[in-house]
Parts: C-alpha cells; structure tokens; sequence
C-alpha cells in the first residue's frame, strides 16, 4: 500500500504530464531497439555515419532544449510544451522516408530540434506544482509514466519492426500528434508562469537570466555529470542492440522482448526506490547510481566469456542493473537542480542538464561505433567502468557545493 500512497497527492497538472509522457515515450520504445539496427543493416549507412546522425539529433536537441527553457519562462510551459509536440509529428515521421546518410542527418537534426522543446517546460511545469520535499516523487512518477510506455513501445515496435521496419517511424510521429492534442485540452496553465506579465520580458532579458542559469556553479558541476551519465545511457540504444544480435544472433523480436526487462524494473521499483532514497542525501544517491552502471557494463564485459544461455542471462542483468541506476539518476539530478535556481530561471536551468545529457546521448554512440568499427569493442565495456568511477569521484567533489536544503531537506546525517 506505501508505494500506490506515494503516487497519490499531486497536482492534477502532474497527472496530466504524466499521461502525455506515457504517450509520448510509447513512440520512443516503439522506435529505439531498431533504429540503430534499422539504418546500419537495412538502409546501409556505415555505424559511424549512424553515430555522426545521433550525434547531430542531439545536438539539435541540446539547441532545442535551451531554446525550450528559456521560451518556457518567457511565454510559459503549456504552449512550448503543445508546439514541440505538434511539430515532432510530422519530423518523427519522415525517418521512414530516409535512404542515406545525409539524408538521416537532416531528419535526426530537425526532430531533435522539435523535440527538444519539451522536456525543460514539462520538468518546469511539474516543480511549478509541487513542493520541493514531493519533487523526487513527482520526477519518479513521471519515469514510471515514461516507462511504462517504453515497455510497452518495446513490445508495439517489435510486432511492428516485423510487419513492416518504416512502420514503427510512422507511428512515433502519431503518437506526438496525439500528446499534442491532449495537452492543448486537458492541461491548465502554470500558476507561476503561465499568462505572467512580468514573465514576457525582452530577448536581452531572457538571455541575462539564461546566463545567470549557466554560470550556477552548481548547474555548471551536474550538466558536467550529466554528460558522463548520458554517454552510459546511450550504451543501451546504440552498442548494445548490436552486441546482442552480433555475438548472441538474437532477433529484432528477441531483443524487444528482453528490453521490457528496462521499463518492468522502473514500473515495479520507480516509486518505492525513490522514496526509499529520500533518506540520502541527494548527491549519495547519485554515487550509489553511478556504482550501478559499473556493474552493469561489467555484466557485458563478462558476456564476451560465456555460453549462449549465460551470455543472455548477462544481456538481462545488464539492463536490470543499468535501470536501477536510472531509477536513482534521472528523478534525483532533476529535483537537485529544480531546488537550486528560482522559479524565473528554473526552465532554463534545468535546460542546461537537458543540454548536457543530450551532449552525452551524442557522444556515446560516436565513442561506441568507433570501438565496433575497429574491432575492440571489448574494450569498450571496461573504459565505461572507468567512467562511472571518474562520476563518483566528481559527485563527492559536487557534494561540497550544495547545501543542504538543495541536497534534500528531510535527510538526516549519516
């Protein structure tokens, strides 16, 4: 009964967030075991050229993410948030029409644009709701939504990848143009900056307190975490779907299927991990985090060993360890940064951990085709172990820096 008490007392805004994440995230899931796969094997664009097409994507997502926070505290959540959706529909779904490189990174770069908008207007929607001592249960919410509809995406796209590749494409773009619908009805503006007076401020003012955002000490030292964190997420898309059909010969559906494995673990654990961890200090959560992705990526290293069947077992312990490391990350950053700026500066300043994480997400691929391509990827499982040790080192230097209030209010002393 204590974790379904914790999902109770939010905002209805929150709720309604809620709901267009699963909605939006069911596109992602549909799309993300096979859009690596999809390109490098049946369009034919060499990994690296993959790589170079996430990297674009998520650069345009970093333009877009910061373009997002700072019109979300200019002209409000609700129509930043409506916009980016509407117009992710249509760029979601022209991948179906790629059929070479270049033409991939144009689409990877306008849809991640689009996309970008969204994530710093909704994550400020929510804090602008929700008291600071709720937020680490409201982001963990929100990843349980995000989740739930990654898992079922997984599921979705694998019947879909089957029937017809493009068709997965085609249906994440749907899925944009219904969240676009449900927030222009059912979302009520902002109380804090929604229809503001003194939020419509001139572009030269928008870019002052952006830059105030930026120049945080503390933003500063968790977007430079977060680019660490980001490059191991991105492991997950990229290097792993092709380690798992390469060495274990595992189908597009075989692979759908073990990845709910992700989502299964955040539906189940999300919200009763969160809260557990509300006892810690926020920055101990996130070493804690970081020790679990070591693991997990030491889950693959060992999987080069084994037979088949152990070699699977691994690929699953990978995606059970690596996702309660997410479980820990991605609510706990997020409300650590929520808590650190005001209300007038939250949008962009949580743009700026949105910029960094899609620097990451852009990066790992990249650092990950060029392993593959020169055939030392088993190389590459042990240099991210080395990685997450470098994010525990830096996350007890940040610990310094933050007080305790922004470290989590309720946190006794250990």
């Amino acid at each position: 009964m204590e974790p379904l008490a914790s999902l109770r007392g939010f905002s209805r805004t929150v709720y309604v967030v809620a709901v267009a994440r699963f909605v939006n995230v069911l596109g992602s899931g549909m799309v993300y075991p096979f859009a690596v796969l999809y390109f490098y094997g049946e369009v034919g664009i060499p990994f690296t050229l993959v790589g170079i097409g996430l990297l674009a994507n998520n650069v345009a997502l970093a333009v877009g993410t910061v373009l997002g926070g700072m019109l979300s505290d200019r002209y409000g959540r609700k129509p930043v948030m409506v916009a980016s959706m509407a117009l992710s529909a249509p760029a979601l779904a022209s991948y179906a029409l790629v059929s070479s490189a270049p033409e991939f990174v144009l689409v990877a770069s306008v849809a991640g644009l689009v996309m970008g908008l969204l994530a710093p207007a909704s994550q400020a929607m929510v804090a602008d709701v929700t008291e600071s001592d709720a937020r680490d249960r409201s982001y963990g919410l929100l990843k349980v939504a995000s989740n739930a509809g990654f898992g079922s995406g997984f599921v979705v796209g694998g019947f879909l990848y089957g029937i017809a590749e493009t068709l997965v494409f085609v249906a994440n773009g749907a899925t944009s143009a219904v969240v676009a619908l449900w927030l222009l009805v059912a979302l009520a503006p902002s109380p804090a900056r929604d229809g503001d007076s003194e939020a419509t401020v001139g572009l030269r003012g928008t870019l002052v307190e952006w830059r105030r955002a930026v120049s945080h000490p503390t933003i500063v030292g968790l977007a430079l975490l977060n680019v660490g964190f980001a490059i191991a997420y991105a492991q997950m898309q990229s290097t792993v779907p092709v380690h798992a059909e390469a060495t274990f010969g595992l189908s597009s559906e075989q692979l759908g299927t073990l990845y709910v494995l992700n989502p299964l673990v955040v539906v189940l654990f999300q919200i009763p991990v969160v809260t557990y961890a509300t006892r810690w200090r926020r920055t101990r959560g996130l070493v804690i985090s970081a020790g679990f992705w070591a693991a997990s990526f030491l889950a693959i290293a060992l999987s080069y060993l084994t037979s088949w069947q152990l070699g699977v077992a691994l690929l699953g312990a990978f995606l059970v360890l690596r996702t309660v490391g997410e479980l820990l990350h991605a609510p706990i950053v997020t409300a650590l940064a929520s808590d650190v700026g005001t209300v007038e500066t939250r949008g962009s300043q949580l743009s700026v951990l949105e910029v960094a994480k899609r620097i990451g997400f852009g990066i790992g691929p990249v650092l990950g085709g060029l392993f593959f391509d020169y055939g030392v990827d088993t190389l590459l499982w042990p240099a991210l172990i080395v990685l997450c040790a470098g994010l525990v080192v830096g996350l007890l230097a940040l610990e310094r820096r933050v007080t305790p209030t922004q470290n989590g209010r309720a946190i006794p002393a250990d």
